[in-house]
């Protein structure tokens, strides 16, 4: 028996393995390090899984760090967001949850230290003369008239600053590198400015912070940190990264690998526009349906399953690209295919009529649960003289290929019974208010009759005499632009109108009164929907997750 092949491993699960084959590190441990500044989105969604999934294959662990240096964007309700999102991606950090606030003290102390050795000074400059001070890729920089100041004088300035004497932007503490380096990151990069506001964890006990690029690698380096691994931004920066591990007294020497990050066409990745989507009201809020945030995503009814299995088939590579958001809705479908339970549900409602039907009678039809999951059994659905079908399975006038309800034509019913046509009834305004039609008794559960003939479609029902009401919100595409950041104008100028349309009148089969927020069904024909968190007692309310096929490609190649 033939044995099949052991599957290639990423490039950094390669480097990983040399570097536990040479001895250079006896164990794994990596860090998944947000700002805590705004939701994450499932570009993050691909970090988490990587640095939380080669914890696990490795049997390291993966450190939840916040990297809380900027108080003026920075929020509880971020860091609270972010904790429950990796939860329910299904990763956990144990014990290890630390902040960059909790260094602030040993990263002044190091900060002094490189003073001390003449490689860091304070600079008087502004930040749009240090800007224009530092150069170009063709022109290197231009040394600050404050870089050559003596150290006891950065001493007693740097303790000033920290003190609170000066405002902010006043002064800054720069590393003193080479303002002609090739990298512009090494020209004497800013690591400490002053800023006078209240942060989330320490209080007003600091009016300096750490920039990103002095706090991230010692914090790798303090929490002993084996692989750093950060998207290709930070490919950049990994040279002043190892700079700061060279010229400090930290305790271990972490490797900062890089990969492409996670992009989808259709939608926006940066924080700075989510945020704008939010604050300028073009959507209802962080979690929004529409949203890539991985609450938006959640509440849309996405499976954490399909999100981990999107980011294990995408892969990890060295190189920029866009993934087609198709990909993740085909992974969001395998797994409600098999997961998600069926139901029958009426969004644009025409109420149906059985005139041979009697009025007092209701009947139950047993209709499958779950085909992928036979062993769920059956579900009882009432059946009823009058009903709802869908607006769009009934043409009065239809075209050759129409077979669904029409005057005089015949359908199966789901589990219940054929149907046929015999009478329209119009309002004044000639609008179709209701569908007059009989049944034969002779094919209870959807049975073909006695005398052997056959329809060409079954279309669903809701009993209207048993029927829950519900709104249900139908979501598309956020943008209707492939590459809304590189389309003409600004991208808010790119979002699809057509996003989200909000049906009022639905009306449900009685099983689905009751299930719990973010339970994800399958309404048979139509797609998956989710119980939405603004469902109330009496008014249920879904989102429509992906439908059943990927009808946007199909209607972007009609266009």
């Amino acid at each position: 028996m033939s044995v099949p092949p052991t599957p290639s491993k990423d490039f950094i699960r390669e480097l990983i393995d040399e570097d536990l084959s040479s001895g250079k590190h006896d164990g794994t441990v990596t860090r998944f390090p947000p700002e805590p500044n705004g939701y994450l989105h499932i570009g993050h969604a691909k970090s988490i899984c990587l640095n939380f999934g080669i914890a696990e294959e490795y049997g390291g662990r993966c450190h939840l760090r916040f990297d809380d240096t900027n108080p003026t964007k920075e929020d509880v309700e971020y860091v609270d967001s972010i904790k429950e999102d990796i939860k329910w991606l299904g990763f956990d950090w144990g014990d290890h949850i630390y902040f960059a606030s909790d260094y602030f003290e040993k990263l002044h102390e190091w900060a002094i230290h490189l003073i001390e050795e003449g490689k860091a000074y304070v600079d008087d400059q502004n930040a749009e003369e240090i800007r224009k001070g530092r150069g170009d890729l063709q022109n290197p920089g231009v040394d600050s008239p404050y870089r050559d100041r003596l150290v006891e004088e950065n001493i007693d300035l740097f303790r000033r600053m920290k003190e609170g004497e000066f405002g902010d932007g006043e002064k800054v503490l720069r590393a003193r590198i080479d303002m002609a380096h090739p990298n512009l990151n090494m020209r004497d990069p800013v690591i400490y400015r002053i800023v006078h506001a209240e942060h989330h964890r320490t209080g007003d006990t600091w009016c300096i912070y750490p920039m990103y690029d002095f706090t991230h690698g010692q914090s790798d380096a303090l929490e002993y940190i084996t692989h750093s691994l950060c998207t290709l931004e930070f490919e950049n920066h990994r040279p002043l990264y190892d700079w700061f591990l060279d010229n400090l007294p930290v305790p271990s020497r972490p490797r900062q690998i890089e990969f492409g990050r996670l992009n989808l066409n259709y939608t926006v990745m940066s924080k700075r526009k989510l945020l704008q989507l939010v604050d300028e009201g073009m959507v209802s809020g962080w979690d929004d349906p529409r949203m890539p945030t991985i609450s938006g995503i959640r509440r849309r009814g996405y499976p954490a399953e399909a999100i981990r299995e999107f980011c294990k088939t995408i892969g990890i590579t060295k190189f920029k690209g866009t993934n087609d958001i198709s990909l993740l809705e085909s992974a969001v479908r395998d797994v409600l295919n098999r997961d998600a339970n069926r139901y029958m549900a009426v969004l644009n409602p025409i109420k149906l009529v059985i005139t041979n039907y009697p009025e007092d009678k209701e009947e139950e039809f047993d209709a499958v649960i779950n085909p992928e999951q036979p062993e769920l059994g059956t579900r009882k659905v009432p059946f009823s003289r009058e009903l709802y079908i869908e607006r769009d399975d009934f043409m009065e006038d239809p075209p050759k290929k129409f077979f669904r309800l029409a005057p005089g034509k015949e359908v199966r019913f789901r589990s219940a019974y054929f149907i046929r046509c015999d009478e329209v009834v119009k309002d004044d305004d000639g609008n179709i208010v209701e569908l007059r039609c009989t049944y034969d008794p002779e094919t209870r559960g959807g049975q073909n009759p006695p005398d052997g003939r056959k329809v060409k479609a079954t279309i669903h029902w809701v009993s209207a005499k048993h029927a829950v009401d519900a709104e249900v919100r139908v979501y598309d595409r956020l943008f209707a632009n492939e590459s809304p950041d590189s389309g003409e104008g600004n991208f808010l100028d790119h979002l699809n109108q057509d996003s989200l349309a909000v049906l009022e009148n639905a009306k449900l089969e009685p099983n689905l009164a009751g299930l719990e927020t973010e339970t994800t069904v399958q309404f048979e024909r139509l797609g998956y929907f989710c119980v939405d968190s603004d469902s109330e007692e009496d008014k249920l309310v879904f989102n429509r997750t992906v439908p059943l096929r990927d009808s946007w490609a199909k209607a972007q190649k009609k266009n």
